[in-house]
């Protein structure tokens, strides 16, 4: 090791244990702590989920990284970069780097693995600025991840064609099961706009929506989400975040059973949600529609209507203690009707 002013030169860094290995070779550090340049760093140990992961990250050429591996656990790593906020990244790294990697392996949670996970990133004052990853499940399932920035826009688009293991780490959300995913952001400056895509899914669990269903005297409803589970053909939700705030410009569901149209906002910082919306039965939906004339025989059939109605509602406070009211009504909004006759005329 020598140890200079002008930074910090390691030849050779192992840390060793039973179950544990990791060697470090040639690490360059400058003098404000940052890593200027690594030759090769092999990794072989147990994380915190008892995970075994076997990596081997190797330079190239100047700031061109190699990273192969045969087993790797990502649970973590995806939650974080969920969760987490770009501006709020390590500043690390003192020159842009790009890594292709190639790995065998990985767990995305505890249940579900995905193999030959190829890709790669480019990173730009510790950003990354690009991104390119394709995987597989174990039944040929796909799973793609993309970031493009350019003109300080950048692009993130995610398609899974299993959707469980990654709903599954918002806790707000319980036992969903089944159907496959496609989210699409841009972001410029500090402001994200989203849009996120679920289709043929099923529910089981969400406290808000049974609430509300039994509120709305739709308890048949309700059972079936406490029992067996509702399920949807498709959801789709428009939404912005700037720093804490989350904004749902629109969240539109449809299945067999009902029909939800709402629109809101989370506060992370304080711990606050406030959505209003409308839902409506399945069953009315169609009676409604077929009461157009000539278009409710094109969509529905020759059905008789037999008036609208359905109940408008808000759900208000703390995540862990929501206030629910509901009032019946009698004919549903403009933008409810366009929304699902968008959804017949598509289907």
């Amino acid at each position: 090791m020598t140890l200079k002013i002008k930074g910090l030169i390691l030849d050779q860094f192992i840390i060793s244990t039973k179950e544990n290995n990791i060697e470090l070779k040639n690490l360059l550090i400058d003098k404000y702590r940052k890593i200027v340049k690594f030759d090769e760093i092999n990794f072989d140990y147990y994380d915190s989920e008892n995970k075994r992961n076997k990596l081997t990250l190797k330079r190239l050429q100047k700031n061109n990284y190699d990273l192969k591996g045969s087993i790797f656990n990502a649970n973590k790593l995806i939650t974080d970069l969920l969760k987490s906020k770009d501006d709020k990244h390590s500043k690390i790294f003192k020159n842009n780097l790009n890594l292709n990697f190639n790995l065998a392996e990985v767990y995305i949670d505890n249940n579900n693995i995905v193999k030959n996970l190829k890709g790669n990133f480019y990173i730009e004052n510790n950003k990354i600025n690009q991104a390119n990853i394709s995987t597989l499940f174990n039944n040929n399932e796909r799973l793609t991840f993309t970031i493009n920035t350019s003109n300080g826009e950048k692009v993130t688009t995610l398609f899974s064609s299993r959707a469980e293991p990654l709903v599954k780490r918002y806790n707000f959300i319980k036992g969903y099961e089944g159907g496959y995913l496609d989210f699409y952001s841009s972001k410029i400056n500090k402001l994200s706009k989203s849009k996120l895509k679920l289709y043929n899914f099923k529910l089981q669990e969400l406290p808000a929506l049974t609430k509300l269903l039994t509120l709305a005297s739709l308890q048949g409803i309700a059972d079936t989400l406490s029992g067996e589970g509702i399920r949807f053909d498709e959801m789709e939700m428009n939404f912005k975040n700037s720093g804490n705030t989350m904004t749902i410009d629109e969240l539109y569901a449809n299945g067999p059973d009902i029909t939800i149209l709402m629109s809101g906002y989370v506060e992370q910082q304080d711990d606050l949600i406030s959505l209003r919306g409308t839902l409506v039965p399945a069953t009315t939906i169609n009676k409604t529609i077929s009461s157009i004339p000539f278009l409710g025989k094109i969509l529905v059939g020759n059905k008789t209507g037999e008036g609208v109605f359905g109940v408008s509602f808000k759900i208000k406070g703390p995540a862990k203690d929501l206030k629910t009211t509901v009032n019946p009504i009698k004919t549903l909004t403009p933008r409810f009707i366009t929304r699902t006759l968008e959804k017949f005329k598509k289907n």
